[in-house]
């Protein structure tokens, strides 16, 4: 391969990018309570970093053209640099959210494209394979050994030392990227703003509608908010309903409005056309469920294992590590064999694998989640995720003409974080709503407590979702007035609830895996193939 340091820049570039998506989950507990905040705020905080990122991503692409991809380059690993550092030095969850959900995600939508591009550039035939490969061997590599790292820094230092560390990186990046070789900056590009304002909002309301959930409830209103003294619910509907149309209703419109500039010979944000091209509508599918689903292990097994057995960060991360050395290994195995068998082989083996590997960890869900079953489980998961991870880049940027490359990797980056994004929102709110159910049921459900006690403690946790222990659990019963006995009772049954919480979300994910599929139908069937299929055929056919 011909410039080695090129790849080598861009990939550390990648490592910190997918880094930040994994580091913080092992944390949640401890930076919870160093931000005196609740671990729903961190579910916040996690979801908006990639919200922000897939909302902005088809805007980081086009700047990169208008730009130029090197500079757009530099200029977001400046603002990465800004954000890495103002979330070290973070006070309270609100700095948070603006230096790492914000600032940080606002750096990556130019940093992501632009590497994706930029690979694209300085590397050709086999070398290009190979770099794409190495950028997804390293994606992996990254989301596997994010987990590990935050639990050691977070366990002997603190999890601030990982984002100064991120910034000092970036400084190496930047310092380093001159080698870089670039195309002309094109100066016709222009960005719509009504197009980058309605599939920003769009995206942010249906997030933030399923986020809501557990709080709102999704049709039936639980505990909707209050605007004067009424609680908001039109018509007897959850506003999360609302919330979630009207998202779902300016996407829509975010599409008409890119066929409508297209035709009228204006530059579209998003050239829909792209999206007919099937193997790149397969690999974008592929990116979407396959972040969905490590998202969400990612963030309820550590919330389970921290909140409700006590586990440490740096235990946490230990628990998870079979899943990261899966990955690491199939990462490198499937660089390797992607000369030798077709992407879409590799690709379907991979979410097989994902899928199996969840059966176990749904089968080995017990209070401890103790057992081989689970780690291996856990290992078999990772390896799944690393043969798509090194087939999926690859297949999508050689779906296009090179002049192409930089809007699809603005795709790419946005599948990847829309799907991050709604692992944590809809696995986490279903998650955090089965617990409070249970704990709720767990109530009703004892005939030994009286109906004082128990209005008693539904009225301390109506207020918001309780993430509790079963000894919490059983705290709060006596703290009420209820008796020994009745609080050990009322904490075994949320015990058993809480299993069922844990098994019942991850059987989502279960679930997806296994119709995603169907999505993988149109990868390439070839072995190292190309498909040089254009955007305008791909439309009119």
């Amino acid at each position: 391969m011909k410039n080695p340091m090129v790849i080598v820049i861009l990939a550390v570039a990648q490592f910190v990018m997918v880094l930040d998506s994994t580091v913080m989950n092992v944390s949640i507990s401890q930076v919870a309570s160093d931000l005196d905040t609740t671990i729903t705020g961190m579910q916040a905080a996690i979801t908006f970093y990639t919200l922000t990122m897939a909302a902005f991503m088809l805007t980081g692409g086009k700047l990169g053209d208008l730009w130029g991809r090197a500079r757009a380059f530099k200029i977001g690993s400046v603002i990465y640099g800004i954000g890495s550092l103002l979330t070290a030095l973070s006070p309270n969850l609100g700095m948070l959210l603006f230096g790492w959900s914000l600032v940080e995600g606002l750096g990556a939508v130019l940093v992501i494209p632009a590497i994706a591009a930029l690979a694209a550039v300085n590397y050709e035939g086999k070398g290009r394979v190979v770099a794409f490969s190495i950028l997804g061997a390293v994606t992996g590599l990254a989301a596997a050994a994010g987990p590990l790292i935050g639990g050691l820094v977070t366990t002997y230092a603190s999890w601030r030392y990982v984002f100064i560390a991120e910034t000092i990186v970036m400084i190496v990046v930047l310092v380093l990227s001159g080698r870089i070789k670039d195309v002309p900056a094109d100066g016709s590009v222009r960005i719509d703003i009504t197009s980058v304002i309605l599939s920003a909002a769009g995206m942010a309301l249906v997030v933030l509608g399923v986020l809501q959930s557990k709080v709102w409830g999704w049709f039936v209103p639980l505990n909707p908010p209050e605007v004067g003294g009424v609680e908001f619910a039109p018509l007897g509907v959850s506003p999360v309903t609302y919330l979630i149309l009207l998202g779902v209703v300016l996407l829509w419109w975010f599409v008409q409005r890119q066929r409508t500039l297209a035709e009228a010979g204006r530059m579209p944000l998003l050239k829909v056309a792209l999206l007919g091209i099937a193997a790149l509508r397969s690999g974008l599918s592929g990116f979407l469920v396959q972040y969905f689903a490590i998202a969400a292990l990612f963030f309820v097994i550590p919330v389970y294992l921290q909140t409700m057995q006590g586990y440490d960060a740096l235990q946490t991360g230990l628990k998870i590590l079979p899943l990261s050395a899966g990955l690491i290994v199939f990462s490198v195995l499937g660089s390797w064999a992607t000369v030798r068998r077709s992407a879409k082989r590799i690709a379907q083996v991979g979410q097989i694998t994902m899928a199996v590997g969840l059966m176990f960890v749904l089968i080995a869900i017990q209070p401890e989640l103790l057992g081989w079953p689970f780690a291996a489980g856990m290992f078999v998961v990772g390896a799944g995720f690393g043969l798509l991870a090194s087939q999926l880049g690859n297949v999508n940027m050689s779906a296009v003409s090179e002049e192409d490359t930089s809007e699809v990797g603005g795709l790419q980056g946005t599948f990847q974080n829309l799907g991050s994004s709604f692992g944590t929102a809809v696995v986490g709110s279903v998650f955090i709503l089965l617990l409070a159910s249970g704990f709720t049921s767990a109530l009703a459900d004892n005939t030994t407590i009286t109906p004082e006690e128990r209005q008693s403690i539904t009225a301390s946790v109506d207020q918001g979702v309780p993430i509790i222990s079963q000894q919490e659990a059983v705290e709060l019963v006596v703290a009420a007035g209820g008796s020994s006995g009745t609080a050990a009772s009322v904490g075994e049954d949320y015990a058993a609830a809480q299993i069922d919480a844990l098994k019942q979300a991850l059987f989502i994910v279960f679930a997806l895996l296994l119709l995603s599929l169907l999505l993988s139908r149109d990868l390439p069937a070839e072995i190292g193939a190309r498909r040089e299929e254009e955007p305008e055929s791909a439309a009119s056919t």
